[in-house]
């Protein structure tokens, strides 16, 4: 209530229980000093929404870990982001209902920056870790998305989404449906990613694009030196592109492993260099570390 456009708050490291919040501000930064700020719900939710719902304008927010919410629609999250422009980095997402949520204000832009999401659960399962809904743009970059259930890992209605050097990752007891969706298309830049899928998920597709009928506009994906790793098998594809539309795709320099379908089995579009390569290929696959195990692996195939 205190602050005015353009301030800088700065909150001391510990952790804030049942301490939610709206701003309204046009431009603010919140920032953690000393260390991490740990938001936990305790059973509160701003207007029944979110830990922070961020309402409008300008934000910059860094080194808060928002936990715990729960609300009556069963998506309370721990930032609900409804207009403006929001960059958040260093954040972290845990058990709440969704992650990150955002409105669909088609001038929206979301950014976040080196921040992790994991165990964000609704009663019914159908959450998602990071859900960007009609928005302008979304950007994600050097985050952390794991252990869904049932829901997604990201999710992107956005007219633009670049997802840029993330790790997505069901691993151990991890069991989400889309590692990576755009249901609506738009133009995707998927660039440098570590996706993998769990023998335990419900849905044997990792990447997909156009599931839920395409909006209006360009339609392109771009999946360029991505790891895809499915530890599920049988059905499973690596992508699918759902028909429809005229979509653009290119699909170059992914490294694959495991037995779903190739890349080419989303349709019609540029694919080049796309090996398939063992589990020994990584460092410690079983683990989920999959650092190169050696310079000299070569594919499996």
């Amino acid at each position: 209530r205190a602050a005015r456009d353009g301030d800088v708050v700065e909150v001391d490291a510990g952790e804030y229980r049942g301490d939610v919040a709206v701003f309204s501000q046009r431009r603010l930064t919140l920032r953690a000093v000393g260390g991490r700020v740990r938001l936990v719900a305790d059973g509160q939710a701003a207007e029944d929404k979110a830990i922070w719902v961020l309402r409008g304008g300008e934000f910059e927010v860094q080194g808060f870990d928002f936990e715990g919410c729960r609300v009556g629609a069963r998506n309370g999250a721990g930032i609900r982001f409804e207009r403006g422009r929001l960059v958040a980095r260093d954040c972290g997402f845990f058990a709440n209902e969704m992650g990150l949520l955002t409105s669909n204000d088609p001038e929206a832009e979301l950014v976040v920056e080196r921040c992790e999401f994991a165990h964000n659960l609704r009663p019914d399962g159908h959450n998602h870790q990071l859900y960007a809904g009609t928005i302008r743009t979304l950007i994600a970059r050097g985050c952390w998305l794991h252990h869904g259930t049932v829901g997604h890992l990201l999710k992107s209605r956005a007219a633009s989404s670049l997802v840029l050097n993330n790790r997505l990752t069901d691993e151990r007891g991890g069991r989400s449906s889309y590692e990576l969706e755009f249901p609506n298309g738009g133009v995707a830049v998927v660039v440098g990613n570590l996706i993998q899928q769990s023998p335990g998920t419900d849905n044997p597709i990792v990447v997909s694009f156009g599931a839920e009928g395409y909006r209006p506009g360009p339609q392109a994906l771009m999946l360029v030196h991505n790891t895809l790793v499915d530890e599920r098998g049988g059905d499973s594809r690596f992508l699918r592109v759902a028909p429809g539309a005229e979509v653009e795709l290119r699909a170059v320099n992914n490294l694959l492993c495991g037995e779903a379908q190739a890349l080419e089995a989303a349709g019609p579009g540029e694919y080049r260099h796309n090996p398939r390569v063992a589990r020994s290929a990584f460092a410690d696959a079983a683990e989920y570390d999959y650092h190169p195990a050696d310079a000299r692996a070569v594919p499996a195939d």
